[in-house]
């Protein structure tokens, strides 16, 4: 349909310096929901990942383990590109900064931002503390002493990375230049910034007053050549930056997809990359004389049992083991029931197995087994013909029909999955307790219409809430609705109607349990 609404959506491009671990299946399977969701709601969306290739820390890795950078680069990418087939992560397009289009749009926003305003990218000398890990420079307030087992003593940045005194030649960009407009955007768009905590942090850095920053290095090669001088390599920041309108076609501004999809209607990432995306990042733009993207979402860590994942501690945990333990859409509920808006999530397998059990076997897994196992087997394997719907079943249909949809569109708008899944698991608990009021397995001997009609009411429950849980369980919802024969054309939002409900007659297959119970005996991802 050529009438759909754009949206465009983006995750944070992964820095290839290991595989990937539970934090960054959290920001695949956080953007997929969303943009799941939007589809489901009809709008023409377009998502996009991708992997961060370029800098000093990729080269040393690199180098260490005896590859060139663009062969390491090609093996960790890999591994991205796997966990997104691993998540049943539905990207439009999967971008790698050392692809050829993005060296192209790399060096065409560092020329549009000399075009339109020349004094805003000048060389200087630079001299600082800098962190290879971080690819950042810091100044001497913002770093920590710390000492060694020897008792040699060392600065650390305040991320607990290393840094060194790193003096060379280096393109600035004047960053000083922008505070002000920073600020009236962050005013006149308060919703730029999400969640509200991370606006306030954002608001008072830039208020404290920026320095430029230097966007370019000559102490390794590994990047895109700065136009014109190819002494100069850029700054991983502005190249990995420039990513997100690489994918839609940049720099053809007057390409279609370009004017469809930018500016970007959310950047999802972490937040510990907040001041790139919401201070570095709008100032290119703005520099370059191009459109802000709408909104930046920065959402919280995976803890593993109270901890942050740390190699150190040995706490990581690989996206497959929790796929290998609980299964991939149980994976991704958890991981979207137990984070908050914006906040830090934890993780333990206790916990999990749990919820799982709770929610997803005894509670929407058990509704549709027992409710289509009692019409395949009380109804000829038909949906039954209902009678007149007395007012419970009115009640329980209007809940399904109206108010699930308006709250789960309200919650996944905002980006609060975990508040969305409540308001789903809601009918879930009405229906299963509608069921018991009812009782219609004692209703076929005396009353057998009124068994049809309360039966028929918990199969058009179980169709719509197939239906909702598309974007955070794919495969199981598309299970459920394939159990209702329901037509691949009629699974949207738009569908969960009384103009919709299901077709008396329909022949069903005899039903398969969606979601197995988790024996607790079972070992931890």
């Amino acid at each position: 349909m050529t009438d759909k609404k754009p949206f465009y959506i983006t995750t944070a491009i992964s820095y290839v310096n290991g595989a990937p671990h539970l934090g960054h299946a959290y920001e695949q399977i956080l953007t997929d929901v969303m943009a799941r969701h939007k589809r489901l709601d009809g709008f023409d969306v377009m998502f996009l990942t991708g992997t961060d290739e370029h800098g000093q820390k990729v080269a040393k890795t690199a180098e260490d383990q005896g590859m060139e950078p663009k062969d390491f680069c090609d093996k960790i990418a890999q591994k991205f590109i796997d966990m997104t087939s691993q998540l049943n992560i539905s990207n439009d397009d999967f971008i790698r900064t050392t692809e050829p289009r993005h060296y192209e749009a790399s060096k065409a926003i560092w020329n549009m931002i000399k075009e339109n305003n020349p004094d805003d990218i000048y060389l200087d000398k630079y001299a600082g503390w800098y962190s290879v890990r971080d690819e950042a420079y810091f100044t001497e307030g913002e770093l920590t002493d710390a000492a060694d087992a020897d008792g040699n003593k060392h600065k650390l940045a305040p991320t607990g990375a290393p840094v060194e005194w790193v003096e060379q030649e280096s393109y600035f960009f004047r960053l000083s230049a922008y505070g002000d407009k920073l600020l009236a955007l962050y005013q006149n768009h308060p919703e730029y910034i999400e969640p509200e905590s991370r606006r306030n942090e954002i608001i008072s850095f830039v208020k404290s007053g920026l320095q430029d920053i230097s966007i370019s290095r000559t102490n390794f090669k590994w990047g895109v050549p700065v136009p014109d001088d190819d002494k100069h390599v850029m700054y991983v920041w502005l190249d990995a930056l420039t990513n997100y309108i690489t994918g839609v076609g940049f720099p053809e501004t007057e390409s279609e997809s370009y004017k469809k999809y930018w500016p970007a209607d959310y950047h999802v990432i972490g937040k510990d990359i907040i001041r790139f995306h919401c201070i570095y990042w709008p100032a290119f733009l703005m520099a370059a004389n191009l459109d802000m993207p709408k909104k930046v979402f920065a959402h919280g860590f995976i803890n593993v049992n109270g901890v942050k994942m740390s190699k150190s501690v040995g706490n990581v945990v690989a996206p497959q083991d929790m796929i290998d333990a609980y299964g991939l859409d149980q994976t991704r509920y958890l991981l979207m029931r137990e984070v908050s808006h914006g906040q830090d999530g934890n993780f333990s397998h206790e916990f999990a197995v749990q919820r799982i059990n709770s929610d997803l076997a005894n509670g929407l897994g058990n509704l549709a087994q027992r409710s289509l196992s009692m019409i395949y087997k009380n109804c000829d394997a038909k949906i039954p013909v209902p009678g007149d719907f007395n007012d419970d079943d009115k009640k329980l249909l209007n809940h399904a029909h109206d108010r699930a949809l308006e709250a789960v569109r309200e919650e996944c708008d905002k980006m609060r999955f975990n508040r969305a899944l409540e308001a789903i698991f809601k009918l879930v608990i009405e229906a299963n307790g509608y069921v018991d009021a009812q009782a219609p397995w004692g209703l076929k001997k005396t009353d057998p219409q009124r068994m049809e009609t309360v039966l028929y009411v918990l199969a058009e429950v179980v169709r719509v809430l197939g239906i909702l849980m598309q974007a955070i369980t794919p495969e199981s919802a598309n299970r459920i609705l394939n159990q209702l024969k329901i037509g691949e054309g009629e699974r949207q939002y738009a569908h969960i109607s009384k103009d919709y409900m299901l077709k008396s007659g329909t022949e069903i297959d005899k039903p398969e349990g969606i979601f197995p119970r988790i024996d607790t005996a079972e070992k931890a991802a």
